[in-house]
Parts: structure tokens; sequence; C-alpha cells
């Protein structure tokens, strides 16, 4: 019997035990009606010789003398006597197959052709019958003083036993139809109460939020060894996870960090250079203050100087920290955030004297519903693997287009590209182990919580590329 997988346990196994119950019910009435029949037909037999032996010692004499009216009476008066097996008519037959008596000599006249009595008829060492039958007819050879003298049909009235055994089946259903159904809900309920343990692992691993916590010590069944160590097994595996966990968000966490420190150098340098020009401007200020064009000149560069600081700072904040605490999430991506994210790797990519490539094939409806922070987190951490893999002197770039309903950013670089041990990072959710640029992972969570896609290609001049895939419609609006 093959049952549903979906179908709880706790269903299948009463189900199961119902089968083996139908099964076992099955073959032991079976077996409880071959006994009944098998004690029926000995006791049909013991009764029939009896009732053979009585009348043939009866007829004998009579015979002999073809006394036809004394025969008729002993046959008439054998199928007048009450009991639940009775000769119901007989007939007795010569050698000849002719008719010599019977009882309903209506039926089967004196002298009448009874070789098919004796033919339909069974042996009195063959009786067998079944359920559905009311009569049987049986024949025996009457013998007097060692001398046949014919054969003698009896058809016997069986209702009663008929009726025992469909009794006895009716019991045997009633009995089997009790005991499946009282060790089906007997089952259910011993197995809902066997796998309540599982079903309470089960709701704790189910618990909203996204998060499995440890079951408590108290709510562990002390009493079944192997369901406790199930639950210990749990419990070591839930911490585990947990501290996988958080070990790869401290990685993150300095991953992060690390990447602020090299922006920080960058920008450090890309601040501390206007500012010694701002200050020979204001020297000059001070220097000449009678001549209006030489101050009017010198307060234009200061303008231009410091809102070049402002600009590097405003980017640096915005990629690094929550406006008025709110999700970065919330804030859309605009042009905008790609001329800072320019202004932010460019540091970088000025200290390694290497060459930027930079694209935006974009316009401002192909930001639509994406969140600036995590796409520009996605970019730089692109760029700044790219950059530290392409090595002092090369060439990499960025390339931001619009892909039917996706942004598309390809970030290329002339490095050796990823090893295999790199890859999943990026391409897959499995663990990583710490150290190898965590990053990457980090760019992984980022690209899937938008619904995103990342593929590893050539560019069209044959350098390694990245390719992120960002859906423009869908929950981030």
């Amino acid at each position: 019997m093959r049952l549903p997988l979906a179908m709880p346990l706790s269903l299948r196994v009463p189900l199961l035990v119902a089968g083996l119950m139908v099964l076992m019910g099955i073959v032991a009435s079976q077996l409880v009606l071959s006994a009944l029949n098998r004690a029926q037909v000995r006791q049909l037999t013991d009764l029939a010789e009896i009732e053979f032996r009585a009348l043939s010692t009866s007829l004998g004499p009579y015979v002999q003398r073809d006394d036809i009216w004394e025969m008729f009476d002993i046959l008439d008066r054998a199928t007048l006597r009450e009991g639940s097996f009775r000769p119901i008519s007989a007939a007795l037959v010569d050698a000849r197959g002719r008719v010599m008596v019977s009882s309903l000599p209506e039926a089967h006249p004196i002298g009448s052709n009874g070789a098919g009595l004796v033919e339909e008829a069974i042996r009195l060492d063959d009786i067998r019958f079944d359920a559905a039958s009311e009569r049987i007819a049986v024949r025996n050879t009457v013998v007097w003083q060692g001398r046949p003298l014919g054969q003698l049909v009896i058809d016997f009235d069986v209702q009663e036993f008929a009726a025992e055994r469909r009794r006895a089946l009716f019991s045997l259903l009633l009995g089997n139809a009790a005991a499946i159904l009282i060790l089906s809900v007997a089952g259910y309920a011993l197995m809902r109460r066997v796998l309540a343990p599982v079903r309470r692992l089960t709701r704790e691993m189910e618990q909203p939020g996204g998060t499995p916590q440890p079951i408590a010590e108290a709510l562990i069944p002390a009493r079944d060894a192997e369901l406790a160590q199930l639950y210990h097994n749990y419990n070591g595996l839930i911490l585990a996870v947990q501290a996988r966990t958080a070990t790869e968000r401290r990685l993150a966490e300095r991953e992060r960090y690390v990447s602020l420190g090299r922006l920080a150098g960058g920008l450090a340098h890309e601040i501390n250079n206007p500012l010694g020009g701002l200050l020979n401007t204001v020297d000059t200020i001070r220097t000449y203050p009678d001549r209006p064009d030489v101050v009017r000149d010198s307060a234009e560069l200061l303008e231009r100087g410091l809102k070049h600081l402002r600009d590097v700072s405003r980017t640096t904040l915005d990629m690094h920290r929550n406006d008025d605490g709110a999700s970065p999430e919330k804030v859309q991506l605009a042009l905008q955030d790609f001329d800072d994210l320019h202004l932010l790797i460019r540091p970088e990519i000025e200290r390694k004297a290497q060459i930027l490539d930079w694209r935006i094939e974009a316009d401002g409806s192909c930001c639509k519903g994406l969140p600036a922070g995590s796409v520009r987190q996605i970019a730089l951490n692109l760029l700044l693997n790219a950059a530290a893999v392409t090595g002092p002197g090369g060439k990499l770039g960025l390339r931001v287009k619009p892909d039917g309903d996706s942004l598309c950013l390809c970030v290329w670089d002339a490095g050796p590209g990823f090893s295999d041990s790199v890859k999943p990072r990026l391409l897959s959710d499995e663990p990583v182990e710490p150290g190898g640029g965590l990053g990457l992972r980090v760019v992984r969570d980022l690209v899937k919580s938008l619904g995103g896609t990342i593929d590893l290609g050539r560019s069209v001049h044959g350098q390694n590329e990245v390719r992120v895939r960002l859906p423009l419609r869908g929950r981030h609006v």
C-alpha cells in the first residue's frame, strides 16, 4: 500500500495500521470460515451417514419383497421429521436407473428415469456446499445382506448451516470493522502524542521573523532519549548558525571599515590638495586687499575650492550614514549618485595610476524604484575589488545602461579574474570562510534583496566583467 507522501505522519501511520488490519482481517476471516466449513462438512457427513444407515436398514426387507407402499411410507415419514438437518425428499433408484420409489411421486414417478437424480447428487463421502445453498442432494448405495439394492438419493435441508455461515461472516466483518476503527483512532491518538515534540520543533523552526531560536531546556523531552538528542542537535545547529552569522556580520563590518579607510586616505589627499591652494588664496587677499580685481578672482577661486570640499564631504556622508535616522533604502537612486561614486573612487584610481572608463548610459527614468544606498554600495564594492585586482597602471571601468525592465551595472577590469574559491561569495548562498573578499558576499546579499541577478562574463574587449541586473519595478518602489 502506497500512501501520499504529502499526508502527515500522524495520518499515514493509522492508515497503514488500518490497511494491515484489513489484510489480517481478511486472512483471519478466511481461516475461520474455512475451519467452520470443515466442521460443518464433518457434521453433515456424520448426520447423513446416520440417516442413510437408518433408511437402508428400514428399506432393505421391503425392497426384497418389492413392497412399494411400505418403502413409500418409510421415506415419507423420514421427510416429515423436524430438525436443522432433515430429508426434504428421497428416492430409491435401481441398478438400471429406474425410480423404484420416491417421497414425491408426482415429481419422480415409479419407473421413471432416475439417472439424472443420481448424477446430480453428491456422494456421501464427498459432501460439500456453499453459503448460498439451502439444500443438497446426497446419494449412497443401499446394501442389504451384502447385496446392493440401488442408489438412495436424499435432498437434505441445510438452511441452518448456511445461516450459521452468514452469521459467522457478519460477525467477522463487524468485529474486524470495530477493531480497525478502534485501532485506527488509538493509533492516531498515539501518533499525535508521540509526534507532539516533533510538531513543537517544527513550530520553533517556523517562528515569524525568519531567525530560528534555540529551544528552551524545559521544553526538551528528557524521558525520550532519541527526541532529546534531536532537540540538542537542533539547538547546536541553531547556535552554530548564529555564531557563523555573527562572525560574517563582524567580518562584513570590518570589510566596510577597511573600504572606508581606503577611501578616507584618498579623500584626505583630495581635500588637502585644494586646502593648500585655498590658504594661498587667503594670503593673496590679505596681501592685496586694495585691489578689487585680485580680491574678486581670489574669491571665485575660494568658492570653487570650497564647493569641491563640500561635494567630497557630502558624498562621503551619504555613502556611510543614514540621513535623519531613516533607512537608506527609502532614498531612491538618481544619476547624481553615480557622480558621487566617481568622486569617491577617483582618489583610489589616481593613487594606483590606473585608467578608469566611466560610462553612464542611463537617464533618470532608468533609476526608478531602486534604493540609492544599496546600489551605491554594490557599485563601490565591485569597483574597489576591480581596482585591487587590476594592479598599478591597469584599466578598469563601470558601465551603467538600461536593459529592458532592469538597470544593468557592468564592472570590468584587466585582472586575472575570480578564483574558484572566491566565485561562491558572489554567485551562491553557500557559507563562506573568513577572509577572501567578504565585500563580494555583501554585494551578493544586496543584489538578492533587490531581486536582481549576478553574472560573470567578458566585456566587448575581452576583460573580466561582473554584470548586475536590478529590476526597476517590483517591491522596491
